[in-house]
């Protein structure tokens, strides 16, 4: 697969659901058009969300080229419920990829993998509870934090408990839950400086 795009000016340029009924059927131009414009986005979400323990073993792109990969085969699962439902449904994907790659970095039985149809499109919990505009500023905050402090803010966004997270960063789990702590306090002075300007 390779990556296509098409300006919103060109009159092929279609509508990411048209795009999906095309793919649904088999069209592997509308495939290559969607992953060309979804795949930058999302190498740019993901990029730093691999910890750095990880890196040596994964590259960023190639995790979200894997999960774009994924989530063709399972494309015809999907329901596109709202306005970008379909960037949703792709970043959760990619968001398994990295809790997979992190996973394996740190040497620990794998877990039985999600099924790719049990993927909620849904915003994510963190979305819903900050909202889009919220998230975008703690988007742009979060590369402002110390490498320690982004690396144990993303794994507990990303679900890992603080003993799971110790483990990872060679900590022990209370020192873990205050290196959290103490990110989400900066992360909420970031937050708020980038709110009053």
């Amino acid at each position: 697969m390779r990556a296509a795009t098409a300006p919103q000016d060109d009159p092929g340029w279609d509508r990411t659901e048209d795009l999906l009924a095309k793919v649904r059927a088999g069209d592997q131009r509308a495939e290559n058009i969607l992953f060309g414009r979804y795949y930058p986005a999302l190498r740019r979400w993901a990029h730093g969300r691999l910890p750095a323990r990880a890196r040596g073993l994964y590259e960023t792109q190639d995790i979200v080229q894997v999960a774009l990969m994924n989530a063709f085969k399972h494309v015809r699962r999907f329901e596109n419920r709202y306005r970008d439902s379909f960037h949703m449904f792709l970043r959760t994907i990619v968001s398994n990829e990295i809790r997979g790659a992190i996973r394996k970095a740190n040497r620990r039985p794998a877990t039985e993998e999600l099924a790719y149809d049990l993927v909620s499109p849904d915003p994510s919990p963190l979305q819903i509870a900050i909202g889009s505009e919220l998230y975008e500023r703690y988007e742009k905050a979060l590369p402002k934090l110390s490498s320690g402090q982004q690396e144990a803010i993303v794994l507990f966004e990303m679900g890992f408990t603080y003993n799971e997270i110790g483990r990872f960063l060679d900590l022990d789990a209370n020192t873990a839950r205050m290196r959290v702590s103490r990110a989400i306090v900066r992360l909420a002075q970031l937050l708020g400086r980038s709110r009053a300007h």
